[in-house]
């Protein structure tokens, strides 16, 4: 070995989980390095959609200005089109991303932050930045070989790829966020369900002005249906908006069987000019690659003191958008407890409660965005492309819904509900938002669970249910400005929320539980004359308890504890849901120990 470095974590990949993971824990004080065996960040833009949970995280983080200044916002993004090219017919639009009018006001009331399209080459270096500014050791050209545990610890192997010389990394924790294909995963023999490489697809990074067919329509996504355009007589692709609008990224499938074909300059501007439909657009190829729809995850996303997370553990295609939020959910889940821990203030066994809270997500999002595929097929069968597959015919087919007469308006119809029904693809703000951890890390309440009162995956529900993530309610401070409730919590700490006839007595409960367990607690409390008001009266009609009562608030902003009324506050029970939480109480430790 030529070099020996010691950390207290090492992140292997900087991705949207690495390096989110990265900036997180410095941000919390820990120690930390994270590499990268490439020389630099994403090239290409891959991952874009960010929604609000995930922009609520880089809010916490103290980086949404900056994510706001690089993005295109909500109304560059939510007229998805359905097209037989860009310059061609247009079959059908349906509103994305919470941009219909009746879907608005879910959006707006459910967070302080907005929706928006970031792609990964943004994204990635935005977090690494933040981490290294705040003291992450940030290593390019460094690959991960291998690696040992034992009980203090962990020592890894990695490979310097500029002098291939070797070095060893003593940590107490490494994080794999090595992607699709992490070795880290086969390194720790993370089992996988599902299946791999189900279907073949092509990445065209592209420069092209396409503002005269899209700038009337701004959208994200514009879908492409050419009959006779490939092999099987049905051609369909995606032509993405990177940046409005003049960098976009098209997607065209591969028969996964033949392997993927190989990609000159010539081949993937053909593509394009016919995704477009004008060749006389100038079209500057920057950047090919290929890629498989996936449908795995893990059900357990760690081993002994190596943890797993982003694409390494729950792979899936990209519709819904899932892929990079989730990831970076996984990172914040999982570094305050790894600071706690860290840092003495929590036992070790809060770590395995990112398995119980975090696995659940890996295996919903990539279900859905699995079954999102299938509200596709609806869209072609109302233009009547599966009735044959003679091109010619395919394309009379889609003709006929412009015809007069009661076959027509049949067609019509159904591609009207068809194109409707795919509103669980770009608008499926519960499988965002919805999110209701349960195991150690959570103290239930006893209280019964009430369900969702909408669809569970197109509507968020306000809840503050431990498990659930505080509501969003509209504050003011003392100088008028605004804030959410969201800004009470997070910071790294834990904070109890009250009103006014509940601050004394949880003042009292949360200083006793700070001194039992080591921690801060924060104390904040909602009301006339105090630091923050509902003037709206969004707090009272949300917080699902008592003026008296109370919620702690993990540094997730996910509620640990909820207590009705002020009648628990003198009795200890908030220290015992502390220790629960944090792994210390004497049960905890039992439990721990065998």
């Amino acid at each position: 070995m030529t070099a020996r470095i010691t950390t207290d974590v090492l992140v292997v990949g900087t991705g949207p989980a690495g390096a989110s993971m990265a900036t997180a824990l410095s941000t919390y004080g820990i120690s930390n390095m994270v590499i990268n065996r490439f020389a630099w960040t994403a090239r290409t833009p891959r991952a874009h959609i960010t929604n609000q949970r995930t922009m609520e995280v880089i809010r916490d983080l103290g980086l949404e200005a900056e994510a706001v200044a690089q993005a295109a916002p909500r109304e560059q993004m939510g007229e998805n089109t359905y097209c037989t090219s860009l310059a061609g017919e247009e079959l059908g639009r349906i509103q994305s991303w919470g941009m219909d009018p009746d879907r608005r006001a879910d959006y707006d009331k459910a967070s302080p932050t907005m929706m928006c399209d970031l792609p990964q080459n943004l994204l990635e270096p935005m977090f690494i930045r933040a981490a290294a500014h705040r003291g992450s050791k940030v290593r390019f050209d460094t690959e991960y070989v291998s690696h040992v545990q034992d009980a203090d610890g962990v020592t890894a192997t990695l490979r310097d790829r500029l002098s291939d010389e070797l070095i060893e990394v003593r940590c107490k924790y490494l994080v794999g966020a090595d992607g699709a294909n992490s070795q880290v995963v086969d390194d720790i023999g993370l089992p996988l369900e599902g299946e791999m490489g189900k279907s073949g697809s092509i990445n065209m990074v592209f420069e092209a002005d396409l503002t005269k067919y899209v700038a009337h329509r701004p959208s994200v996504l514009y879908w492409i249906i050419q009959p006779g355009s490939s092999v099987g007589g049905l051609g369909i692709g995606v032509v993405r908006m990177v940046r409005p609008w003049n960098k976009w990224l098209a997607i065209w499938g591969y028969d996964v069987d033949q392997g993927p074909p190989e990609i000159s300059e010539e081949f993937a501007t053909g593509i394009v000019h016919n995704l477009i439909g004008d060749d006389t657009v100038p079209v500057k190829i920057e950047a090919t690659s290929t890629w498989t729809v996936n449908e795995t995850y893990a059900k357990h996303l760690s081993k002994g003191r190596v943890f797993a997370m982003g694409d390494a553990v729950h792979r899936h295609p990209p519709t819904n958008g899932l892929g990079s939020n989730t990831s970076i959910q996984d990172a914040y889940n999982l570094a305050w407890k790894m600071a706690y821990v860290l840092k003495g203030k929590a036992s070790p066994s809060l770590l395995e409660t990112y398995n119980a809270e975090r696995a659940p997500v890996a295996e919903q999002i990539v279900k859905r965005a699995n079954k999102s595929l299938g509200d596709f097929p609806p869209i072609l069968q109302a233009l009547g492309l599966f009735d044959t597959q003679d091109p010619e015919q395919m394309r009379a087919n889609m003709a006929t819904r412009k015809a007069p007469g009661e076959d027509a308006r049949t067609r019509r119809e159904a591609l009207a509900n068809a194109v409707a029904g795919s509103q669980y693809v770009y608008n499926a703000h519960g499988v965002e938002m919805n999110m209701r951890y349960s195991g150690d890390a959570v103290v239930e309440d006893g209280t019964p669970d009430p369900g969702f009162p909408r669809d569970a995956e197109l509507y968020h529900a306000f809840s503050s249910r431990p498990g659930a993530h505080i509501p969003h309610c509209r504050l003011t401070k003392k100088d008028g400005s605004r804030v959410s409730t969201l800004d009470l919590g997070g910071q790294g700490r834990f904070t109890i929320v009250t009103g006014i006839d509940g601050l004394e007595p949880w003042t009292k409960a949360a200083a006793e539980a700070s001194a039992a367990s080591g921690i801060e607690i924060a104390v904040e409390c909602i009301g006339p004359g105090q630091d923050y008001d509902d003037p709206y009266g969004d707090w009272i009609n949300r917080r699902e308890i008592d003026e008296d009562g109370a919620l702690l608030v993990r540094p997730d902003n996910i509620v640990g504890y909820r207590a009705k009324d002020a009648s628990l506050a003198a009795t200890g029970d908030l220290t015992r849901a502390v220790t629960q939480i944090l792994g210390t109480s004497t049960a905890a430790m039992a439990t721990a120990a065998e």
